[in-house]
């Protein structure tokens, strides 16, 4: 028999707010340690420690952490996702707790982390009155695309295999607790990848005795520019971007090689690879001009993230009902910032939504760019991101059953798509997904939801 909840909105709000201080600690205490990739090991004996605090079982799988937590009733599984890894940028925010190792949280992970212990929190609080069973995934390696793909293939969405899932990003730039929730392909699919560029090495004096890489490479970045220009229709959302160039270790010398790396974004799959393809060529051809060669490699990539819409609406729906219809912004558009939750969009239906962490009218010093050494987060919406994320204990009082008949639907639809073909992974550096292209009202009009 169905248990009735009696608990309110108001009453999970209150609890989130009680534990305030315990979801501040967590997040400062990951963003002064911040560790980069797919090894987490610090990071993850913290979120361990936390959650056996708490009475959980957590296990690691690759290179995360899993947990899972059961109520009154089974058969029913939901999947809670945040990612845990930093970026390598040396962080210059002023803050007490800032980090000094040359990493940084530049793109909020640590909130992430510490909403989900949040959550995980008042998910024991609230054990009786749960529903099922919630699975909770702290994930490593988002930022180099290889954190989502690699717990996947360890079972991650097997015992219990849950049947929807849900993840929370914060957006700096976007006003504290507006949350974005994107219906359909909501981010680009990025494409990591690296050119190769092989010459002679030779004396500073006399270029002509050897093959300068270095002029090859310049070549190769000012070719790749006419891609989006010339042969990607106006209309069609593409970017191409050169984010590192390297070569060379001494103004004397020509070096014998040099290397460009950069990303591909697009909401289309089949896209990305012809522009991956052509950028194979032009590299190869313009090498050849110039008497070198080149080698395009993909390092890493994440398909386009599909939320699926009648989940994704049915969590617009809780969140109004926790925080009100106006911090609520339901949209159709997307942006051209990448995130590998994507790859569980493929395999179950999700729901990825944004919450905003704070603007320069806010404050001063919030609102700078995601992966800036100096973003700041606003910690107020903590509480709130716990509560979000715990709103699955909500969802039959409000929702009438309403979401679990959207998982159903969106299932069938599932079952006659085909998971993405991933690559093999590659531990990233210093490669940032990115999230920034959203489009957003003006001001005055933001707090509106669009038309249904």
């Amino acid at each position: 028999m169905s248990q009735t909840l009696t608990i309110t909105a108001e009453q999970v709000l209150a609890s989130a707010e009680r534990i305030r201080e315990d979801i501040v600690r967590d997040r400062r205490t990951l963003h002064a340690a911040p560790e980069v990739g797919t090894d987490l090991p610090n990071t993850v004996a913290c979120v361990k420690k936390r959650l056996l605090e708490m009475g959980y079982q957590p296990r690691e799988l690759a290179g995360g952490v899993v947990a899972e937590i059961t109520g009154t009733e089974t058969g029913r599984c939901l999947l809670l996702r945040a990612d845990m890894d930093a970026l390598c940028v040396t962080e210059q925010t002023g803050l007490d707790f800032a980090s000094a190792n040359g990493c940084m949280h530049a793109c909020g992970h640590d909130m992430h982390a510490a909403m989900l212990l949040g959550a995980a929190k008042l998910l024991q609080e609230y054990r009786t009155q749960l529903q099922g069973t919630v699975k909770l995934v702290f994930q490593p390696d988002e930022e180099g695309f290889t954190g989502a793909k690699a717990m996947l293939s360890a079972g991650v969405l097997k015992d219990p295999a849950p049947q929807a899932g849900f993840a929370l990003h914060v957006n700096s730039g976007t006003p504290s607790g507006l949350v974005l929730c994107g219906r359909g392909t909501f981010m680009a699919g990025c494409t990591l990848f690296r050119i190769t560029v092989n010459g002679v090495g030779c004396h500073g004096a006399m270029p002509e005795k050897g093959v300068d890489p270095l002029n090859i490479a310049s070549h190769i970045y000012l070719s790749l520019q006419e891609i989006i220009s010339r042969e990607i229709g106006a209309k069609t959302p593409a970017v191409v971007t050169i984010g590192r160039m390297t070569g060379g270790e001494a103004p004397n010398i020509i070096p014998q090689t040099a290397v460009l790396e950069g990303t591909i974004r697009s909401f289309d799959r089949d896209l990305s690879a012809q522009i991956f393809a052509r950028i194979g060529e032009i590299a190869q051809c313009t090498a050849q001009a110039f008497r070198g060669t080149a080698v395009t490699e993909e390092i890493a990539s994440a398909p386009p993230l599909r939320n699926d819409v009648a989940l994704t609406n049915r969590m617009a729906d809780l969140a109004g009902a926790l925080f009100g219809e106006k911090l609520i912004y339901r949209m159709d558009e997307g942006g051209m910032g990448s995130e590998d939750f994507a790859s569980y969009t493929y395999d179950l239906p999700c729901a990825y939504l944004l919450i905003g962490a704070g603007t320069k009218q806010e404050n001063p010093v919030f609102g700078e760019p995601m992966h800036n050494e100096r973003v700041v987060f606003n910690e107020d919406i903590l509480p709130r991101g716990a509560t979000r994320d715990n709103q699955t204990i909500l969802y039959r009082k409000h929702t009438g059953g309403a979401v679990r008949r959207a998982v159903g639907h969106a299932v069938a639809v599932r079952s006659r798509a085909i998971r993405p073909q991933g690559r093999s992974p590659a531990v990233c550096r210093n490669r940032g997904s990115g999230r920034t292209g959203f489009v957003h009202r003006p001001a005055e009009s933001r707090h509106t939801p669009k038309p249904e």
